[in-house]
């Protein structure tokens, strides 16, 4: 697992041991910053449920100005910890060792992103509860892009009645990535 683009290229990253973490390929992964290339630069970048860290180093590499990583599990706050400090990305990076649900509530009045990438364990519904969350939150920018990884066959029938908008969809082997926006409070 390495950063693939930016000023911190071809850096290893170290991954969490076990089966609690399921590392995004290297392929997925400039497939998903191909997509996604144009918001970067600047943005405020929140990584939930964030692993290793990789992708939110993959933001912060590519030119994003602040990530959040969120992660309950002490191991992966072990290896994203040592992921920031071997890519020398302190300034640019926080790590909240915490559920999502009390890390987002501690952010209110803090923070507002840009862009949210969200992986969480599959088949419990944790993207529902963090989209039911930020859809009254003040952590979203106007105009913010939320990226939901999930294995496919999710079912994302609620997010209208919820008021996100799927902006962009793209399906792999066994996961999707869902590229969605938040249209009530801003209309």
């Amino acid at each position: 697992m390495r950063i693939i683009a930016g000023s911190k290229r071809r850096l290893p990253l170290k991954t969490v041991l076990g089966k609690e973490v399921r590392p995004t390929t290297d392929r997925i992964k400039e497939t998903l910053f191909n997509m996604i290339q144009n918001e970067i630069y600047g943005s405020y970048f929140l990584d939930l449920f964030a692993g290793s860290g990789q992708i939110g180093l993959e933001a912060v590499s590519r030119g994003a100005a602040y990530v959040v990583f969120v992660d309950n599990s002490r191991k992966a706050a072990e290896c994203i910890q040592e992921n920031i400090r071997f890519t020398k990305s302190e300034k640019e990076c926080k790590l909240l060792c915490m559920d999502v649900g009390p890390a987002l509530r501690s952010m209110e009045g803090n923070y507002q992103f840009d862009l949210v990438f969200l992986d969480p364990p599959y088949g419990e519904l944790l993207e529902k509860h963090v989209l039911e969350y930020l859809k009254t939150s003040s952590l979203l920018k106007e105009g913010a892009l939320i990226i939901v990884e999930a294995a496919l066959g999710t079912d994302f029938s609620y997010l209208e009645e919820l008021g996100f908008t799927v902006v962009k969809e793209k399906k792999y082997k066994t996961n999707v990535h869902m590229f969605i926006t938040y249209r009530g409070k801003y209309e």
